[in-house]
């Protein structure tokens, strides 16, 4: 988020929260090497899960990290962006996975990703 200028306070997500008002979650709660490992299942329940709390802090924005994921519990034919469907009535964006097992997103790729879902 440095990088995209969204924040000062890298690796922080405590003093992020504090002063730039900017909240992280995890969809899945659980760690893999890939996210092939993870059932559809679990993309459900995080969804839901991630829904609650959305609809409960109210951010203006939210935004999600991983465009597989999003395919599998939302639209199968998505593509990176503003989404149609809202999470607890927010506007959502949807950016490719930052995981360095995606080739297909670079750094410049990514941090161009961070500022539309903050500008749009």
């Amino acid at each position: 988020m440095v990088g995209a200028e969204l924040t000062q306070h890298n690796r922080d997500p405590d003093a992020v929260l504090r002063h730039d008002r900017i909240g992280m979650t995890d969809i899945v709660k659980r760690t893999t090497r890939r996210a092939s490992e993870l059932n559809n299942a679990e993309y459900f329940a995080g969804l839901a899960r991630v829904e609650r709390l959305v609809s409960w802090l109210q951010p203006q924005k939210v935004l999600f990290v991983g465009l597989a994921g999003w395919r599998i519990v939302v639209d199968k034919g998505a593509k990176a962006g503003f989404q149609d469907r809202t999470l607890g009535g927010r506007p959502v964006y949807v950016m490719p996975s930052t995981s360095g097992l995606n080739a297909h997103a670079q750094l410049p790729d990514l941090i161009e990703h961070l500022q539309a879902a903050t500008l749009g």
